[in-house]
């Protein structure tokens, strides 16, 4: 009787892995935005956070050899998604439409944005040399930026950063794992501009207040 609760023992605990593995998996292939482990443990709050860590790093080494698909790590959490060198064929199954892509004068907002965070309208337009409003608009629609406060000077101007969107969106795990900026502009097929390579000091932001104008308004008073 003790020899066979013996032999059991070990095969109840590889079936437990092996669902645990199998309900992670499934979590986080049919979540629509990356499922953080503070999620998996909310679902999984029967199980182990142990047994949860390591199903999410045995599912990694196993998506390290699969030939359509990878696990990525984005946002804070992970994700399934398919291989870089195969967006094209994936690309063909959705019929991207062109315009669902952002302009050159978007992806060049969105760079000066990215890297010198927190920023107004105006520092943006000083760098680009041209109006930003239009395209700031498109980026704030899209939730690939979001006003974060205001610029404590005169005028109190609003101050843009971007959003998990972004994050998701460009498959970073953080803005540490931003490139360079050189190799930013030539991945997205633009001149990165003269100002974007020059550091600046962080000014003090004022938080928003909770009658803030709607985004129309907002807008409106940038391009004044």
């Amino acid at each position: 009787m003790s020899n066979e609760t013996l032999n059991e023992e070990p095969q109840t605990a590889v079936t437990v892995s092996a669902e645990v593995k199998a309900v992670v998996e499934a979590l986080i292939f049919a979540s629509p935005e990356p499922m953080t482990p503070k999620m998996l443990f909310k679902l999984l709050a029967e199980e182990p956070k142990e047994d949860v860590l390591k199903a999410i790093e045995a599912l990694k080494a196993d998506y390290e050899n699969r030939p359509g698909l990878q696990m990525v790590e984005v946002a804070g959490g992970y994700q399934i998604v398919t291989r870089p060198d195969l967006h094209e064929w994936v690309r063909r199954l959705f019929h991207e439409r062109s315009s669902a892509r952002l302009t050159v004068q978007g992806l060049e907002t969105l760079a000066v944005i990215a890297y010198k965070q927190p920023i107004t309208a105006l520092e943006i337009t000083e760098i680009r040399g041209v109006n930003t409003s239009g395209v700031l608009s498109t980026l704030l629609e899209r939730h690939l930026i979001k006003i974060v406060g205001r610029k404590n000077v005169v005028g109190r101007p609003f101050l843009y950063a971007t959003t998990k969107e972004f994050l998701i969106r460009f498959g970073l795990k953080d803005l540490h794992d931003l490139p360079k900026i050189e190799d930013m502009a030539e991945a997205l097929g633009f001149d990165p501009p003269a100002g974007l390579m020059e550091t600046s000091p962080r000014e003090d932001m004022l938080p928003l207040e909770e009658d803030e104008p709607d985004e129309s308004e907002k807008l409106e008073r940038q391009s004044e």
